[in-house]
């Protein structure tokens, strides 16, 4: 009967030890932008962060495609160890007018492909590119498909509603007229220049939520192990 309250309190303990480990792995889950906006008429850095969801294989490579109605003229990207990067032009499907030129053919995609390993799980990169000019529109959508040594491949191609709730693939979108989603969240970060307070404010939020949580998973998991304490002393007692 001891051994059955010992076993007890180590299972509600290790319980809440896995909730306050998941807890974090949620909140920095996808691939994402913040604070994902850009003012129109000029040139944004825009860094995709990319988690390796998998617990088994790693990331090797990422594909983001770019606006063909809204084209950018111009994409460059920082060289990423460990990593070739290409930037696919094309035919746009009818011609834009830039600044008073017509554009037939603009970048249409960025395929970055890993060289030695990518990316483990439990591990997370960032690729940064620079576009412009970003369009005078509401948003652009730059959906990306991330693929996994094991051949499997997300998509991450969902556009997150006005209402803010999130989808369960959501597209990193770039809101440039439009307002992001009130308490949504959309997949990559976008800035005229890198600004360090800014990404270490957005990710106290975030480790501050997945912290909260996790104690949560601890205390019950306390909680637990104090409850089969408890019974198995009355039960030394009674004896």
């Amino acid at each position: 009967m001891n051994r059955r309250f010992t076993l007890r309190a180590a299972a509600a303990l290790a319980a809440g030890a896995a909730l306050a480990v998941a807890a974090p792995l949620a909140a920095s889950a996808h691939v994402r932008i913040d604070p994902s906006t850009a003012a129109a008429g000029g040139y944004s850095y825009v860094n995709f962060r990319v988690p390796t969801e998998s617990a088994t294989a790693s990331t090797i490579g990422l594909t983001i495609q770019l606006p063909t109605d809204t084209p950018f003229t111009s994409v460059s990207y920082e060289a990423t160890p460990g990593w070739t990067v290409k930037v696919n032009d094309g035919t746009l499907p009818k011609p834009v007018t830039i600044d008073g030129s017509t554009i037939k053919t603009a970048p249409t995609s960025v395929t970055f492909t890993a060289t030695n390993g990518g990316i483990a799980p439990g591990q997370f990169g960032i690729f940064t590119l620079s576009l412009g000019k970003v369009p005078d529109t509401g948003k652009v959508l730059l959906p990306a498909t991330q693929t996994y040594s094991d051949g499997s491949v997300v998509k991450w191609d969902q556009p997150t509603p006005a209402s803010g709730e999130e989808p369960e693939h959501p597209a990193p979108t770039l809101y440039i007229n439009d307002a992001p989603p009130a308490g949504g969240s959309a997949a990559v970060t976008a800035s005229p220049a890198p600004d360090a307070a800014a990404e270490a404010s957005d990710d106290s939020g975030i480790n501050a939520a997945a912290l909260t949580v996790g104690f949560v998973g601890v205390g019950l998991g306390a909680a637990g192990l104090i409850v089969a304490m408890v019974a198995l002393t009355r039960k030394r007692a009674a004896e």
